[in-house]
């Protein structure tokens, strides 16, 4: 696994432009507040799906960043009691809504596909990556040429 700074750069690669980078920070909160919404409601005994991606998300980002991963704990529990509360229909529509918020922004400011069709990883990074700019942690590096 590479280091995050090196994650950061590739992602940021993808997300250049402002109207981009709008686009993403009201859509990955969306995603994810949904997705988690939705995964509580699949049970497995005593747990859920939204609490197994959490571990496994948090497992993740301790690899990539302690500090983030902290964060991003806090920040998910608090998505998981929010989207938990939500109707299934809520989380459906605010989930479709989120992905839209996505392809708008690579679509129509930036020009270019999603950067987890690259690496799938990405699709984890990117949470991060819009955490980091709320609770600076990891310093910004240049962004490399594609």
């Amino acid at each position: 696994m590479r280091d995050i700074t090196a994650y950061f750069a590739d992602y940021a690669a993808y997300h250049r432009t402002p109207g981009n980078k709008l686009f993403h920070r009201l859509g990955i909160p969306l995603i994810m507040l949904t997705l988690i919404g939705m995964l509580v409601r699949v049970s497995f005994w005593r747990l859920d799906a939204a609490m197994l991606l959490i571990a496994v998300s948090t497992v993740v980002y301790l690899m990539l960043e302690w500090r983030l991963a902290l964060a991003m704990l806090l920040v998910s529990v608090a998505l998981y009691i929010a989207g938990a509360a939500m109707p299934m229909w809520l989380n459906v529509a605010l989930f479709v809504l989120g992905w839209i918020f996505q392809f708008i922004g690579h679509k129509v400011y930036e020009h270019n596909q999603p950067a987890f069709l690259k690496n799938f990883l990405h699709l984890l990074v990117g949470p991060l990556w819009i955490l980091n700019d709320l609770v600076p942690v990891v310093k910004a590096t240049s962004v490399p040429a594609r």
